[in-house]
């Protein structure tokens, strides 16, 4: 997602480079490239129209220092205004009350049921919760066996009583989750429209019962500008808390999630971002306007790694890389950590410059993980910790040991300083934008 977008972006900002200062003038055509790109996104033509205005005013507003390059100035202008136009400040899931309760709503085929899934999963991981999940879908065929076998596959208990009336199944659920101790209720309703009268009534019915601390609609990046006026009768009827936007990892545009929040006022909460159980992260307005314009998203990093990396570990391998000191005995252990996180391609893209060094559309074959393993555990402690030391012999004695050529040793001994030399940069804060 972004891709596109974030590329005509960056690339107006860069013909922006080497100018003694800001002027209308000068800026004039990197602020139609901006408009264009923002367009292209499908970005809503009055959301674009005031984002250029805001950043044309300020960056002729702002005086120049000697210390800042105007380039510089303009790209903290463009990403302040993406920021705000996001939502500003983050707004977190209610998740301190015992029982929270959760209701998902949304259209058909919008994936609310994959959503309540994942929401339990993260809240089971994210917040030691003890979540149940509860079939409120009784109109879609096998509605109900899908949730069923979502938490099987989770070992996360669904409640359901079939094709009983809504009201009366949510009654009930709230009696079986506080005899069990649940104390995170997510209600998985059936998709409807919201012109659709006694399908809208019965889900005030069931906010009337529930008094749900969360009302969440879920809904499909991939329709565009069409999901502004799904969210605005959504709200007009419920008074959504949130949205969740699902498929952002397909071929959309995103220019929906630039003009969610400024268009409805409803905030984003979470974006699905893969088809797996995990595939869903918190939305944070910061880290998706650094993305689109390709600085990285370390902080979500984090967030995927905690729990899997010891913290002194990970903040003795900061200090090594920091030191120049990180070598592949580091990396392996990084390794072996890493797979657990799902999808190395995912973690990619976060990286700065990721698009930039052409790794946004990486695709990392797991085999690949088992032949660079191989290669590691066939040097020599000493070899691993000085790599600089691996001549023609050893690297010829390395390949027969891990069954590869000697070509593919030296490609993973040159990516390995590559990456060694940016997360030195990163670390020690000295990491530039090359616009």
């Amino acid at each position: 997602m972004f891709e596109y977008m974030g590329d005509r972006i960056s690339n107006a900002i860069k013909n922006i480079r080497g100018l003694g200062r800001i002027t209308e003038e000068n800026i004039s055509e990197a602020m139609r490239e901006i408009r264009m790109a923002l367009l292209e996104a499908d970005v809503n033509y009055q959301v674009v129209k005031e984002f250029v205005s805001n950043v044309k005013e300020k960056a002729l507003g702002m005086d120049v220092g000697k210390s800042i390059k105007p380039d510089e100035l303009f790209i903290k202008i463009v990403k302040d205004e993406l920021v705000s136009l996001l939502g500003g400040d983050s707004v977190p899931l209610v998740v301190d009350k015992n029982p929270t309760i959760l209701l998902l709503a949304g259209l058909q085929g919008s994936g609310k049921t994959t959503t309540a899934g994942k929401l339990a999963n993260y809240l089971r991981k994210k917040h030691s919760k003890k979540p149940l999940l509860v079939a409120c879908d009784i109109y879609r065929p096998a509605a109900i066996e899908q949730l069923q076998d979502i938490g099987k596959s989770l070992n996360i208990p669904v409640y359901t009583e079939g094709k009983n009336k809504v009201t009366t199944i949510v009654e009930n659920a709230l009696s079986y989750a506080k005899e069990n101790g649940n104390d995170y209720i997510i209600i998985d309703t059936a998709g409807r429209l919201h012109i659709d009268e006694e399908l809208m009534q019965e889900l005030k019915d069931v906010i009337d019962i529930a008094k749900p601390d969360e009302v969440i609609l879920v809904i499909d990046a991939m329709m565009g500008q069409d999901a502004i006026n799904v969210i605005k009768g959504f709200n007009d009827n419920l008074h959504l808390t949130g949205t969740i936007l699902t498929k952002l990892d397909g071929d959309t545009k995103g220019g929906v999630a630039l003009s969610v929040r400024h268009l409805t006022n409803v905030p984003i909460k979470f974006v699905g971002d893969s088809e797996k159980m995990d595939g869903l992260s918190e939305f944070h307005p910061e880290r998706m306007a650094s993305r689109i314009l390709d600085m990285g998203d370390i902080m979500s990093i984090a967030d995927k790694v905690e729990g899997i990396i010891d913290e002194k570990e990970a903040e003795e391998q900061a200090k090594k890389m920091q030191r120049g000191k990180y070598d592949l005995e580091d990396f392996l252990v990084n390794l072996k950590q890493i797979k657990k996180l799902g999808p190395l391609e995912n973690i990619i893209k976060m990286l700065p410059q990721a698009r930039k060094l052409g790794l946004n559309n990486v695709e990392v074959d797991p085999k690949q993980f088992a032949h660079i393993e191989a290669i590691i555990l066939s040097m020599t402690k000493e070899e691993r910790k000085h790599p600089d030391i691996l001549k023609a012999s050893r690297k010829q004695r390395i390949a027969k040991g891990s069954g590869v050529s000697v070509e593919e040793i030296n490609r993973l001994l040159k990516q390995f300083e590559q990456m060694k030399q940016m997360m030195k940069q990163v670390s020690n804060g000295n990491f530039k934008m090359p616009f």
